[in-house]
């Protein structure tokens, strides 16, 4: 999940029920696609009817296949089967998942995608889509493993920012991130290494997300693209990720960490 919008949390989710588009009723409609099995609940009737419905579940799957075509060559994470993504109305989604979360939810990933939507794929839902695709991959390639926060919530927020054509930080994205870091507002690697981040209040939580990309971003730059990919394939082949770092990006996470709180304060 994200920052901004939710955190990865494993949830048991009752599983949709396929049938044709009557509304946000919570009965899904379900297409499926290569690699993907969407079920959706917009109210999309105001929005072109049974056809408008049709457009936006191919809409969202082009975008999850886009995604998925892109995972391998970004962070080498290649997932076997169909992933399972559920589209909730945005009424229905906050009165069911609101409670869960200390932050306002755009998305989570607990076994199944799971994304508020709107009645067209918003450049947000895409972000959420993409976002929520990473966990996913994660989950179907090594289901035992448990990243730190920070390496799971970064790598995810990573590749939501590049495949929507955003490469590197911003300079309002260093900013904040300089005047947490001068402040002693971000606190040690340590708090960021639990399970995810959902211990957060909202603003904890957004520092949280944004350094965590920053950090990711980070090791790219230092390292290399291609590096930071076989990094991910090395945590996923091992599960050990302190031998993954060393043996990918000649440094321990807490080093990398180390080197990019010195560079923000230096800004």
């Amino acid at each position: 999940m994200r920052a901004r919008a939710a955190f990865a949390v494993v949830l048991c989710v009752a599983a949709p029920t396929a049938a044709r588009d009557r509304g946000a009723d919570g009965v899904f409609d379900e297409r499926t696609s290569s690699h993907f099995v969407l079920y959706q609940d917009v109210d999309l009737d105001r929005a072109g009817g049974w056809g408008g419905s049709v457009r936006f579940e191919r809409q969202v799957l082009e975008v999850l296949e886009a995604g998925y075509d892109r995972l391998d060559a970004s962070l080498g994470l290649r997932p076997r089967g169909r992933l399972t993504a559920v589209v909730h109305d945005p009424s229905l989604f906050d009165q069911q998942f609101a409670g869960l979360f200390p932050f306002p939810a755009a998305g989570f990933y607990g076994g199944t995608i799971h994304v508020r939507g709107e009645t067209v794929v918003t450049a947000p839902v895409q972000r959420t889509l993409l976002h929520e695709l990473v966990h996913a991959a994660f989950d179907a390639e090594a289901p035992s493993l448990v990243l730190p926060a920070w390496l799971n919530e970064g790598l995810a927020e990573y590749f939501e920012a590049t495949a929507t054509g955003r490469t590197r930080l911003t300079a309002g994205e260093w900013n904040a991130l300089a005047r947490a870091a001068r402040a002693g507002a971000i606190p040690p690697l340590a708090r960021y290494s639990a399970p995810t981040f959902g211990q957060l209040d909202a603003h904890g939580a957004g520092v949280a997300y944004l350094y965590s990309r920053g950090l990711v971003d980070h090791v790219a730059r230092r390292r290399g693209d291609r590096e930071l990919r076989r990094l991910v394939r090395e945590i996923v082949r091992t599960g050990d990720l302190e031998r993954a770092f060393r043996r990918t990006t000649r440094a321990t996470p807490e080093e990398h960490d180390e080197a990019f709180r010195r560079e923000l304060v230096s800004r």
